[in-house]
């Protein structure tokens, strides 16, 4: 499911980056692939992180998942307010174009994690062998 949302979002932040290239140039490009390079980043890192603590002890995924949403956060904030204070967004950066490689790469990422995951055939429980069941109902008798 990881690289399949993956290769969505990386393929929706391309097109924005083109898009963004067409229509203001060099700074709009830079913009859109920072936003959509900075939310890939943070949300690939951030689900392999949940999924391998749901491997290796899934009472604590929860947690994990919890506290990794709070750091993703803290880590988008922190290279906006990085961009702002080196003067660059606004004149190197576009600020619009960087909003919407966030936006679409977000948006992206979410959908196809979300339709990966009802497409995933994931039991919800071990089914019982067949035949240890009768061997067990034999030996009651």
């Amino acid at each position: 499911m990881l690289l399949g949302a993956v290769l969505a979002a990386v393929g929706a932040g391309i097109a924005v980056v083109a898009l963004a290239a067409l229509t203001g140039g060099r700074p709009s490009a830079l913009g859109a692939a920072i936003g959509a390079g900075l939310v890939i980043t943070v949300l690939a890192l951030g689900s392999f992180v949940v999924h391998v603590v749901a491997a290796a002890m899934p009472s604590a995924s929860l947690l994990v998942a919890l506290l990794t949403y709070g750091l993703q956060l803290a880590v988008l904030i922190a290279v906006f307010a990085a961009l702002d204070r080196s003067g660059d967004l606004g004149t190197v950066v576009s600020r619009g174009w960087l909003a919407a490689g966030v936006i679409v790469g977000t948006g992206v990422w979410v959908a196809a994690q979300t339709w990966l995951s009802t497409k995933a055939r994931i039991p919800l429980y071990d089914l019982a062998d067949p035949a240890a069941s009768e061997r067990e109902e034999a030996g009651a008798r």
